[in-house]
């Protein structure tokens, strides 16, 4: 009777290690609000798109994204909530130039330098105190100069 009870557990416990196994592919990222500095029509469409991001239509909110980025085209949010749409639509290639785009606008900002693009390399921190950017090791550099983000 023990040992029935023992196997009805395992398989218990392996149902739901697969179950959380199966999860973790699929992190469901935020759409990052606008700053305070940005432009208030790339506010507007920013704030749409996260609303339509929140509602599950991305087809919406990448329209809105790319709006606030025609406005401001160096709003790094915008581009990183992009790379996120880009990501629920499939378009996996698109989305990379988008994360690319928003790290390399927002050195500094914690949540776009740990997307997905770049999270196989770990947590990124940055030294807020000496003003390094972050380095992420195998990238030869995010614009492609080869320096290591040196």
């Amino acid at each position: 009777m023990a040992l029935k009870h023992w196997r009805i557990g395992l398989i218990i416990a392996c149902l739901g290690a697969i179950g959380a196994c199966g999860g973790l592919g699929n992190v469901q990222d935020s759409a990052l609000n606008p700053p305070g500095t940005a432009d208030p029509e790339a506010v507007s469409s920013m704030k749409n798109g996260n609303q339509a991001y929140a509602d599950g239509r991305w087809a919406e909110a990448r329209e809105h994204y790319e709006q606030a980025i025609r406005v401001q085209p160096e709003l790094a949010e915008a581009h990183y909530n992009l790379a996120l749409t880009l990501d629920q639509l499939g378009n996996e290639t698109d989305a990379d130039e988008h994360y690319t785009q928003a790290a390399n606008l927002a050195p500094g900002h914690s949540v776009i330098w740990n997307s997905r693009k770049f999270r196989r390399y770990g947590d990124v921190t940055v030294d807020k105190k000496g003003g390094s950017v972050p380095s992420l090791p195998g990238l030869g550099g995010l614009g492609g100069s080869g320096s290591g983000g040196r």
